[in-house]
């Protein structure tokens, strides 16, 4: 009887542990997203002088661009075109990352779990702001987290059952 309850109350804080995870889990892909985006929009920005030289100068080409002051006898020019290169390429996938972003929430999800850049789930990561979000996203993911999380627990507990009670038979039926 003192089991069975235990056992209720476990599978009850399991279950609510389980769902604030779960909530959490939209908010934090809002949050990451949130970070690429302004990342996205801040190198855009410091970006656009080059763009524009590009522009002007190689029919909008940065890799020409780059090029030329690869090129260049200066090492001033040279380490410049090392700077505009890095700049690009921050660019570039910063773009993409927004552009895998730009899903359903549970691609997204699996995305950023198993494909996020790793510097900017860093920096999600390290300024993360808990919440519980109330929205529905939150909710259905928060529900399905802690069914499934319970399920699983009940048929590790059951399988535990069963092994035990397998045991004890071949050790009554050894005797």
């Amino acid at each position: 009887m003192v089991a069975e309850i235990f056992h209720r109350y476990l599978m009850i804080v399991v279950a609510c542990i389980a769902l604030l995870i779960g909530l959490q889990i939209p908010n934090l892909a809002d949050q990451y997203e949130k970070r690429v985006d302004a990342h996205l929009r801040e190198v855009t920005i410091d970006f656009q002088p080059y763009q524009a030289i590009a522009d002007k100068y190689f029919n909008g080409s940065i890799e020409k661009l780059i090029e030329f002051h690869r090129q260049s006898g200066q090492k001033p020019f040279q380490e410049e075109g090392a700077a505009v290169e890095k700049m690009y390429q921050r660019k570039l996938r910063f773009e993409a990352e927004m552009s895998a972003l730009k899903t359903s929430l549970p691609y997204r999800i699996v995305h950023i779990l198993f494909n996020s850049d790793q510097e900017m789930m860093g920096e999600t990561l390290s300024q993360y702001s808990y919440t519980v979000p109330l929205n529905q996203d939150a909710l259905v993911v928060g529900a399905a987290i802690a069914a499934t999380v319970l399920l699983a627990l009940e048929l590790l507990l059951a399988v535990a059952r069963l092994a035990t009670r397998l045991v004890f038979r071949a050790q009554g039926e050894g005797i």
